[in-house]
């Protein structure tokens, strides 16, 4: 069983507890403006000619992005940071793209760091079938669930694609075996206004077995890869929230009920 992968992340502190290692796999059904890994959203792997200029001369080097991978190959690579993941109570998470396009592959994975005792995350946008979700919520310790607009006509206008699935897996989700934590991407231009706010307020209210919310406030530190991977960059108009909004969002949360962690 072979994965396609774009990169793999050593002493990862924000993509789940403890210190872990993260397996980005390519593609990803979701097309978001403010996306911070858009070589992750192409399935296919892509190759690209790099300029670069040594002592004033221009040269072209050879770009790849993505590769394929073994079960056996990825095992050996996770294992090399196991002692950290143990004396920090990390493991591997799975996060693109959107792993779950690659979902034979996943579950491959998942059911091999569980025989060997390796705690798993899922990073997920939620946009699957429902057949898909509810097996990586049987296989996978910690979903990490995406939850970018309630306003569907903006979430199509900004990610490609409408919320509903995504909503009603959520649900499905919050009933299955694997813990939940939400993540909400923070994007000032996008869903940071006291309406935005309160709607998702409303709305966690709502549901059942939420313990924890992440907040993630949006950074332009991909803005390089766009140019560099020769993407068009449809970040401009998009910003990072204030201290203010964020912690007025968090204290919202926390008064709700929830745990509230920034940054993941």
């Amino acid at each position: 069983m072979k994965a396609c992968i774009f990169d793999i992340k050593r002493f990862a502190v924000h993509d789940g507890p403890g210190i872990r290692t993260t397996v980005f796999y390519k593609g990803c059904p979701l097309n978001c403006w403010w996306c911070h890994n858009p070589e992750g959203i192409s399935p296919d792997i892509e190759h690209f000619s790099e300029e670069k200029v040594f002592d004033g001369i221009k040269l072209d080097k050879e770009l790849t992005l993505g590769r394929w991978i073994s079960l056996e190959e990825l095992m050996v690579e996770v294992k090399k940071d196991r002692v950290y993941m143990e004396e920090s109570g990390g493991g591997v998470t799975l996060s693109g793209g959107e792993p779950l396009m690659q979902h034979e592959a996943v579950f491959a994975l998942l059911e091999e760091c569980r025989t060997q005792k390796i705690h798993t995350a899922l990073d997920t946008s939620g946009l699957v079938s429902e057949k898909i979700l509810q097996q990586a919520t049987e296989l996978a310790d910690l979903i990490l669930y995406d939850l970018k607009s309630l306003d569907d006509k903006i979430h199509m206008n900004y990610t490609g694609s409408s919320n509903k699935r995504i909503l009603d897996n959520l649900e499905i989700a919050l009933k299955g075996k694997a813990m939940l934590v939400l993540r909400i991407p923070l994007v000032t231009g996008f869903n940071d206004t006291a309406m935005d706010q309160q709607r998702l307020l409303s709305y966690l209210g709502n549901l059942k077995n939420l313990d924890q919310v992440d907040i993630l406030p949006y950074h332009p530190f991909g803005t390089q890869k766009y140019k560099r991977f020769h993407k068009k960059d449809r970040q401009n108009g998009f910003g990072t929230p204030g201290p203010e909004t964020v912690i007025s969002l968090k204290e919202e949360l926390i008064n709700a009920g929830y745990t509230v962690n920034i940054g993941g």
